[in-house]
């Protein structure tokens, strides 16, 4: 956990730095890509399953080091050969893990959020599980543990690779000449994101466009097709916890419907979208049919409430930093639960300002829970995780924010009466 908080000290800033440089360049080629709402959302989506991943909060069926004691039949050796054919053993996995998820109704819960953007920018690549919580990975890597595949070498490709899927996720670069033969580019991957129906469940492949074209799933960009991007069932919220359970939810609710005890079993194994007959005769889930009709879901938000929530993101990062900073420090000194509180405040203070944005009228709740946690901690340890040692006044810092951030959401919760017209979307 300490060597991945690690590599996320310097992975945050990276990313953060290419979205802001993404946001700044569709300014000057007045060709924006970004929307304020949709991008804090983005955002705050990978920083939930940052805090997530970063806590092992999951539950490990099988590691890849047990199959490999009682699987290997050859042992090779750490030289470059190996970390290659691990990266390659390791996007054919990817491949495979990824069209399970588009194709079965249970793990496309796990995926739904990284679809749920109605725009395609930077931003959108970050928009992470949190619903992944059976760590099954493993199991699809059974071929590098025959062979023999050193544990070391898919310990370090693993976060490598999936933060090699980041760069294409943009609409701001064309096609890529013989590339597209190669990698996985920017055009096909808008082409993975999109629902027009000659796009949707296409370009599965995460590096190597060529699982696609092996398996018949490669589809070109047209350009008589534009691509309309997000899920067939609008999420309809910038709260990416709330999306990260939505089609999980509605499998439960139409397993606790239906009265066919044979369908209670098997909704959760069938592919995606599938329903029991009865209940979706008697319980109706309206799915976009024709994508060059919708319209983008969009709430009626102030400038001012898009500003404070921006400024909330940027806290949230910052926090999220300090934890990174010193996370084998609170782990030598407070122990496991204590980095789970803070990344429980972290998380909830997401689930607040996110929720203030779709104007969810109970937001001061959760703003009451992250407030009331976050003074525990100060006045029973008199710091905020050892802030002080940093910063003199650190734990005023943090004292005055909670107020503050408290205060502002009664304001706009229930005060602030400037909202736009729920017509427009506010870009960046």
């Amino acid at each position: 956990m300490e060597a991945y908080a690690n590599a996320l000290l310097y992975a945050i800033p990276f990313f953060t730095i290419l979205v802001i440089t993404e946001i700044a360049y569709g300014y000057f080629v007045k060709n924006q890509t970004h929307t304020v709402n949709d991008t804090i959302s983005s955002i705050s989506s990978g920083l939930t399953s940052i805090i997530k991943d970063s806590l092992g909060l999951a539950v490990i069926l099988i590691s890849y080091p047990f199959l490999l004691e009682y699987l290997a039949v050859y042992t090779i050796s750490e030289t470059w050969y190996a970390y290659l054919l691990a990266f390659i053993i390791i996007d054919f996995a990817s491949y495979w893990n990824h069209r399970l998820s588009h194709k079965i109704n249970f793990f496309w819960n796990q995926h739904v959020i990284h679809h749920s953007s109605e725009e395609f920018n930077l931003a959108c690549a970050l928009r992470q599980s949190i619903s992944n919580l059976l760590g099954y990975f493993p199991l699809l890597l059974i071929p590098a543990a025959i062979i023999g595949v050193p544990y070391k070498a898919i310990a370090i490709l693993t976060p490598i690779h999936l933060f090699a899927q980041f760069w294409y996720h943009t609409k701001h670069i064309g096609k890529l000449g013989f590339l597209e033969y190669i990698i996985v580019t920017p055009s096909q991957h808008r082409v993975h994101h999109a629902i027009n129906p000659e796009y949707i469940d296409k370009n599965l492949a995460a590096i190597f466009c060529v699982w696609d074209r092996i398996f018949g799933t490669f589809q070109e960009e047209l350009e008589e097709v534009p691509p309309v991007y997000g899920v067939l069932k609008p999420a309809a919220t910038w709260n990416p916890v709330l999306i990260n359970f939505q089609h999980l939810w509605r499998l439960i609710k139409d397993a606790w419907r239906t009265n066919n005890y044979f369908d209670k079993l098997r909704i959760w194994f069938m592919p995606t979208g599938w329903r029991p007959e009865d209940v979706k005769e008697k319980y109706p889930i309206k799915i976009i049919e024709n994508v060059y009709s919708v319209e983008k879901y969009n709430t009626a938000t102030s400038v001012s409430l898009q500003v404070w929530s921006a400024i909330q993101l940027v806290i949230t990062i910052l926090l999220m930093l300090f934890l990174f900073y010193n996370f084998g420090n609170i782990l030598q000194t407070s122990g496991y639960s204590m980095l789970v509180l803070y990344g429980g405040i972290v998380f909830v203070g997401i689930y607040s300002y996110t929720s203030l944005l779709d104007n969810y009228k109970y937001t001061i709740v959760f703003e009451a829970v992250k407030v009331i946690l976050g003074f525990y901690v100060i006045f029973t340890f008199n710091d905020w995780y050892g802030i002080n040692s940093y910063f003199q006044y650190g734990s005023m810092f943090m004292t005055a924010y909670f107020i503050i951030s408290f205060l502002m959401t009664i304001y706009f919760s229930y005060a602030e009466k400037m909202w736009v017209s729920s017509e427009t979307v506010t870009t960046i």
